[in-house]
Formats: C-alpha cells, sequence, structure tokens
C-alpha cells in the first residue's frame, strides 16, 4: 500500500521467528509433509526440520493451545504421496478445536473451519485416522470428561469447504482421558478401533463403524498410574493371521506392548471358555463379524521417570506406487528422564530390547514431554521441559548412528524487551522463562536460499527471577548489557571471549570484531553459581581444580561450563550451559522490581525504573557506564515508569508512565564525571496508562502511545514546551509499542512502527516541514502498511525496536524487530 499518494510504499516480509514449545504433552505433531507444528502460547507455530526455521504462525486461538495433530500424520505418510493439500487439527486451553488448510503447492495456509461444539474444558489430546484423500475421523479429549469423535470430508477442490459431523460423545466420567489412538480392524472392512487412556490407569478399547456410535468393547488393567500416551501400529500379518499391537506409556515409568488377535472360532466358543480365555490370555471383544482377543505382548522397563510418549515408527512403503506398505518393529518413547529409547525385538529371541538411547544431558533440563518420528523414520524429535526441541537424524548406512540436528528455539514465556547490538550484528531478548537470549544470522546456511539464516547464537543470562528489560550498551568497547528482573538490582553483562570469536562467525559486521574488540579480554566464558543468581567467569588461563564428584549430576554439584567457539549454530544443551556471559557489576539503588531501561546513544550513560506506586519509588535512577556510579535521581511521575528513552542528540530523556503523564528531562554533562540534569516538561498526555513513547531521529518530536487506544506525535519546543502536533486516527487496541525510525532528514520524513494489545503491528508514515524558526508547521501521517495476521503477533506486542545499523546502499530496506506476550520474537525486513 502507499503512502502519501505514492511518495513512498512500503513492503514488508518475515525474516524470523524465534518460538519456544508450549511445555505440555500431545502439543507437537510431525505431518506428512514434513513440516511440524506446535503451539506456542495462543499461536500454532510451523516449522521445517531440515532448516531449522519456524516457517509462520497461525492465528486464531484465544487461549493457550494444548495440542496439535497433523491429517495426515507422518504415521499416515504412505496413504499421501498425490495429497495436494494437507490439514491440521489445533485444540486449546478453552475447549476450541480448529482446522487448518496447507496448500503444497503455493504453502499457502488458511483457517477452513471451528468446530462448532467447543469442549467445556481444555482439551487434552486429539488422534485422527486418514482413511482415505477425502475422509478422516478424528476423537479429542477434554478435562471436562468427554471424548467426542467427528468425520471430517475433505473438500475435493481447491477452494471447497470442509464438512465435519460428531459421530458420537463418550462420556467417561470423573475421570478425564488424556491419551488416544485410532485403527482400521484387520478383517472388518468398516470397522474401527479407538483405545482411550487417562487418570483411571486403564486403557479402554472402543469399537464402532465409520458413520455410527462407538461401543464400549473391554478395559485393560495393568499400569498403576495415569497413562499418558497411546499408539495403535498397522495390522501385522504371522502366518497369514493379522493382529494389531497397542503400545501405551504410563507415569509408572513401564511401557506395555498388547496385541489384538482376530479370532475365527468365536461363534463356537462358550461363555466359560470366553472367561477362562479372559482370565488367561485377556478379554476378547466383538466387532461386526469378527471377534478380537487382547494379550499382554511384553512389557519394557527401562526410563527412570514419567514416560510421557510412546510412538510406534511410521509404517514404509514396499512398492513405489507407496499403495503397499509394512509396520516396522520400532516404538519410540519419551521420558522425564531426559531421554528418549529406541525399542526393537531382538532377531534371534524376538524379545524388546532398548537398541537406541539418546537424551539431553545438561544439568539444567528437566526431560521431556514427547517423542516423534519423521515420516521417513530416519529422524526423531524431541520436546523439553524448557521449550526446547531436540532433533537427532541417523546419518548411519551400515549402523545406526543418531547425531544431533539444529532446530529452531525460543522463549517459552512472554517476550518482555528486545535490544539491538551497536551495530546491528545481533539481537538480544529477554523474557519472563528467566533467561536471555541472544539471536543472529549465519551465512553458511547452504538450504536457505538468500544465503543468510537466523539462530540463536548464546544464552548469556539464565535467572532465578522473571526477566523486565534490558539495554545494550552504545558505543566503543566489548559488548555490554544491562538487564533488570524481578529484583531491586539490574546486572551488567560483559561479552566474553568465546562469544566475541563465534561473533566472528556471522555474516554481519565482520569489522566490527578487528576494530573494537579489546586486546585485554581475559574471561573465557562463564559458570552458573547454585542459586542461579550471580553468573561468575572463567578466565582464561585459569587452573582446573580437580573436583572429587566429577561424573555425579546432583542438585548440589553444578557442572562446570566449557566455554567453546562456535563455527554453526548451537544445539539447546551448548545453549543452555555453556554460552554464559559473566556478571561485571550489580546496580543496586531501587526499591522495588525493576521495570524499565534505556542506555543513551554515546554509551555513557544508563537510566533505570522499577515498579512504584508512590512517588518516592517512582525515582528514574541515571548510571553512569564505566564507573556505574549512580549520578542521577530523577523526580516526576507519581506511579510506574514504563519507558525510557534518549532523545537522538543525547541532550533529553524523555519518561512515560502508568499516571498518564510524560515528563522530559534535560541532560548536561558539566565535566568529565559531573552530569547536571533538570525536569523541563511533566504533561498529563492520555486519558489511560501511557506505555510506550519514541523520538524522531532527526528532531526534538516523539510521539506516546497509550492504553486508551491513540498515538499522539508532540514537539519539544526550545527545550522547555511541548505542544501536541497530531493525534492518529483512534485504533483499534492498546497501544503497547513504538519505535520511530528517520527515513529522509532532509524532508523530516520518519516511519512509525505501532504495536498493539492484540498483537497487531502498522507502519506510519509520518513527514512534517518546518517554519524558518525550526518549527514544525505542518505534519500528515498516513498508514502505510497494516501487516497480515500470519505475520503478528496473536498476543500483546511488548517492544518493537528498528535495526541500529548504519545501511550505505541507497536501496532502503531496514530490518524491524518485536517481542511480545506470545512467547515470540519476529524479525521483518522492512522496504522503503
Amino acid at each position: 500500500m502507499g503512502a502519501e499518494g505514492g511518495e513512498m510504499t512500503v513492503e514488508v516480509e518475515r525474516a524470523f521467528i524465534g518460538a519456544g514449545c508450549n511445555r505440555i504433552v500431545h502439543n507437537v505433531s510431525w505431518g506428512a509433509c514434513d513440516l511440524i507444528s506446535f503451539g506456542t502460547q495462543n499461536a500454532v507455530a510451523i516449522f521445517c526440520p531440515k532448516t531449522a526455521q519456524i516457517l509462520t504462525t497461525l492465528p486464531g486461538h484465544k487461549a493457550s493451545v494444548n495440542c496439535t495433530h497433523w491429517l495426515p500424520s507422518s504415521k499416515f505418510a504412505f496413504r499421501a504421496k498425490n495429497f495436494e493439500r494437507h490439514y491440521l487439527l489445533s485444540g486449546d486451553a478453552d475447549g476450541e478445536i480448529l482446522l487448518w488448510e496447507f496448500s503444497l503447492a503455493d504453502k499457502n495456509w488458511r483457517n477452513v473451519l471451528q468446530v462448532s461444539e467447543k469442549h467445556k474444558k481444555c482439551v487434552t489430546c486429539i488422534s485422527a485416522i486418514v482413511l482415505s484423500q477425502t475422509d478422516a475421523l478424528f476423537a479429542s479429549s477434554s478435562s471436562d470428561g468427554v471424548v467426542s469423535i467427528w468425520e471430517i470430508i475433505f473438500p475435493s477442490s481447491a477452494e471447497g469447504e470442509c464438512k465435519l459431523s460428531c459421530l458420537h460423545s463418550i462420556v467417561a466420567g470423573r475421570k478425564p482421558m488424556v491419551a488416544l489412538s485410532f485403527v482400521e480392524l484387520p478383517g472388518n472392512s468398516g470397522h474401527l478401533a479407538l483405545a482411550m487412556g487417562g487418570l483411571d490407569n486403564k486403557i479402554h478399547i472402543y469399537s464402532g463403524e465409520r458413520s455410527g456410535k462407538f461401543v464400549r468393547a473391554c478395559e485393560l488393567k495393568g499400569h498403576n498410574d495415569w497413562i499418558r500416551c497411546l499408539d495403535f501400529s498397522l495390522p501385522l500379518y504371522a502366518n497369514g493371521e493379522p493382529s494389531i499391537l497397542l503400545v501405551s506409556s504410563s507415569q509408572d515409568k513401564g511401557i506395555r506392548i498388547w496385541k489384538m488377535a482376530v479370532q475365527n472360532n468365536h461363534a463356537d466358543s462358550t461363555k466359560e471358555e470366553t472367561s477362562l480365555a479372559a482370565y488367561i490370555k485377556g478379554p476378547i471383544f466383538v466387532a461386526g463379524s469378527s471377534s478380537y482377543q487382547i494379550s499382554l505382548e511384553s512389557l519394557l522397563i527401562g526410563h527412570e521417570d514419567w514416560v510421557y510418549s510412546v510412538e510406534w515408527q511410521p509404517p514404509q512403503s514396499s512398492s513405489i506406487e507407496g499403495t503397499e506398505c509394512y509396520q516396522p518393529q520400532s516404538i519410540l518413547s519419551a521420558s522425564m528422564d531426559k531421554t528418549m529409547m529406541i525399542w526393537q525385538p531382538e532377531k534371534t529371541t524376538g524379545i524388546w530390547m532398548n537398541m537406541v538411547t539418546v537424551g539431553e544431558l545438561s544439568h539444567c533440563a528437566l526431560g521431556f514431554y514427547g517423542g516423534h518420528w519423521s515420516p521417513s523414520g530416519n529422524s526423531i524429535l524431541a520436546h523439553g521441559y524448557g521449550g526446547s526441541f531436540h532433533h537427532w537424524k541417523n546419518v548411519g548406512t551400515d549402523f545406526d548412528d543418531w547425531k544431533p540436528q539444529k532446530v529452531p528455539s525460543g522463549h517459552f514465556a512472554p517476550v518482555s524487551d528486545i535490544s539491538w547490538a551497536r551495530d546491528g550484528e545481533y539481537l538480544l531478548s529477554v523474557s519472563h522463562d528467566q533467561t536471555s537470549r541472544v539471536f543472529s544470522a549465519w551465512s553458511n546456511e547452504f538450504l536457505i536460499e538468500d544465503g543468510e539464516a537466523w539462530h540463536e547464537i548464546a544464552r548469556p543470562q539464565v535467572h532465578g527471577h522473571d526477566i523486565n528489560c534490558v539495554t545494550v550498551i552504545k558505543g566503543k568497547g566489548n559488548h555490554r548489557f544491562v538487564s533488570g528482573a524481578d529484583e531491586k538490582v539490574a546486572r551488567v553483562f560483559e561479552a566474553p571471549l568465546s562469544f566475541l570469536k563465534t561473533l566472528n562467525h556471522t555474516t554481519s559486521q565482520k569489522s566490527s570484531y578487528a576494530d573494537d574488540l579489546p586486546s585485554n579480554v581475559q574471561i573465557l566464558g562463564a559458570n552458573m553459581s547454585a542459586l542461579g543468581l550471580s553468573q561468575k567467569p572463567i578466565y582464561q588461563y585459569e587452573s582446573k581444580e580437580i573436583n572429587n564428584n566429577e561424573g555425579i549430576d546432583t542438585l548440589e554439584t553444578i557442572p562446570e561450563a566449557v566455554p567453546t567457539v562456535l563455527t554453526e549454530p548451537p544445539i539447546e544443551e551448548q545453549l543452555a550451559w555453556h554460552t554464559l556471559w559473566p556478571e561485571s557489576h550489580k546496580l543496586y539503588g531501587h526499591g522495588n522490581e525493576l521495570f524499565s531501561l534505556c542506555c543513551d546513544h554515546e554509551g555513557k550513560l544508563v537510566a533505570s525504573s522499577c515498579k512504584a506506586q508512590l512517588a518516592s519509588v517512582a525515582e528514574i535512577w541515571l548510571w553512569q557506564v564505566g564507573s556505574w556510579k549512580a549520578v542521577g535521581r530523577l523526580h516526576s511521575h507519581s506511579l510506574t515508569v514504563t519507558q525510557l528513552e534518549f532523545s537522538h542528540d543525547n541532550n533529553f530523556l524523555l519518561s512515560v508512565s502508568r499516571d498518564r503523564h510524560f515528563s522530559i528531562f534535560a541532560i548536561m554533562h558539566t565535566g568529565q564525571d559531573e552530569l547536571s540534569h533538570e525536569l523541563v516538561v511533566r504533561q498529563e498526555a492520555h486519558r489511560r496508562i501511557i506505555w510506550a513513547c519514541s523520538w524522531n531521529p532527526f528532531g526534538h518530536e516523539f510521539a506516546t502511545g497509550s492504553r486508551d487506544k491513540t498515538v499522539k506525535i508532540w514537539q519539544l519546543v526550545n527545550g522547555s514546551s511541548v505542544k501536541v502536533l497530531m493525534t492518529l486516527p483512534t485504533f483499534q487496541s492498546s497501544i503497547t509499542a513504538l519505535s520511530w525510525l528517520g527515513v529522509d532528514s532532509q524532508k523530516n520524513r520518519g516511519l512509525l512502527a505501532v504495536g498493539m494489545e492484540n498483537g497487531v503491528v502498522e507502519l506510519w508514515t509520518l513527514s512534517s516541514t518546518r517554519n524558518s524558526d525550526g518549527d514544525i508547521a505542518a505534519t500528515t501521517a498516513t498508514l502505510a502498511v497494516r501487516f497480515d495476521p500470519f505475520l503478528c503477533h496473536v498476543s500483546a506486542v511488548h517492544r518493537l525496536r528498528w535495526q541500529s545499523a548504519k545501511k550505505s546502499d541507497d536501496s532502503r530496506s531496514v530490518q524491524l524487530a518485536s517481542c511480545g506476550a506470545d512467547h515470540c520474537v519476529r524479525l521483518f525486513q522492512v522496504h522503503v
């Protein structure tokens, strides 16, 4: 869309999304299209395992996404050879289930329907069976104790509508079901079985026809804790007799394999024989013209904690056309003991054994919530407690050799603040997941078309409190940042040698490493303290102390970090432990938890504020970079100061607050270490809380955004008074983030990024003309672009930041970073 009669057109495209996985079972699904879906807060994210990049997020849910399920999933990849469109189901904590369509031809997504009869409580599991290219059944379980079975008729044309009908609802009772699995019964066309497991420690088998009700067939006892996962195999044929295997996992740390075999002579059997067989071998149930006996085939013991997930290896095609397939005898299990295991029957004895074990051995890991096979069966994926993914691929030819692979990563709680490096070579984010993360681009990505892909390259701070704010120190010298958390202390961190050398392997700003790298950096990395608050430096030449407890991983003994120079994007184990930055200073002074931080553009001053309900606590502290002395305490506001920003000439500090006022302070450097400050303006600007502010890079104009859904443009006149230049048209939602980019200094033209509480981001072109006195004579604002919903956040935008790099080329292309309550860090390429 053009702005100002076509004078400036703005185009936006997605450059990067960083997000963590919701910490819940059944949240991840690997589709037959070889894409992986997962829930991140209220969004469904889609990532490509080949490039380790999140491709998009799907908006629509109003509550946290609990489970996703592909139609067809990797289990039915053999039936999806000729599918032009794949579908995805997603369920949330409000009981809503949405169906999405993905077109393989143009890679487009669309929301095709919302299940009308929603569950009364959160959806706990979705399981589906794809019967044909146009027909599928799925079951959904919920905390309300109901299991619903649905039939979906897929359209035959691209723009057709999906038809959904509810076949049956099963009331499970007071103890809800949390695990489901469908199977087509062998020797019985049109008959299906549904296995359900949950909080009553039993497995319930229901049978039914494609279009009819499902009736209770039998129940299987054996587990002595909650059932967490169930999965049916495809029919197996031994001596011409078909049978099905059901694998179940539980919080009793055990895995059970149940065999469901066809009984041919059920009509002649008496009740006494049936009951005796049921006592010895297991229960028998009848479906259609066949009866089936279920017996315990095997009990797999190997995990040391709850087993959250079990999954059969996807069936593999045994013919070129893909019409015939066979079921590999291989089960993947994932547990809270931080391991995934592949179980297979031994060739000679047939006893099921643990053939492969992979896991996350870092001290801070807390286990896996789920494990999944790729459609081809040569890759496995786990998702863990820290919102992280772990991907292994079998690269061996003659023998199994499972190697870790790159995966996307990100925060698993709301992202509260972001800050660009001084030359724009990396982006730093902080979150309520108590971590700070560094994202940067790597050039050696042969899978990415333009040769550049963003990845998380470091985790400088892993803390014990939610982190609320951060600012990177501008100016010369080593890379430093200050962060503020839910504590009264601001902490200063300095880049270690391992990070500086790692940064030299990324694409951006190679020269800055050589120019600005201090020659005296002796710190190689940092170690986490036992309480998880301060991070202690590891020096380059320090002697290693002999540790008698080496190899014993307990809560009392924290293993040593091993900082290394990274030549490719790191995996979770490296990020969580070996990329910490040492803490160099603590800034004491505030009386409450830190809330906002900013640094001036020369790297000489840092301003900070904290949560406040009294004027005496709502003061702004100024800190001198280097000595880290408190050089000023600015009084003006009566409630929490929500954002601070220095003008681009560093002469003024703008603050906005919950008290609906903004204040401008004049900052004067009177000597080398001396500073004076003066409150020049304090004004009530909005009717509600002011959340955001931003200066014009070319002058003393600034914008303020508020919960009253308005953005106002102001001018500081002669350094002593302000006037309103204009108020933008009222927005649809509260304004939570602003960032002003200078585009043309001669015409005083800029681009204002506006972020809202509903996740929407808009770009507005601002231009003004000055009179002879330098005052603004006229200001115009035009909506340049409203971001597509598939680009935007799905919850409140917390911060917007334009990249600070100085571009030398004529074609204006700049990056805009954003973060929000949806756990996402997003990067947009904006072409002006």
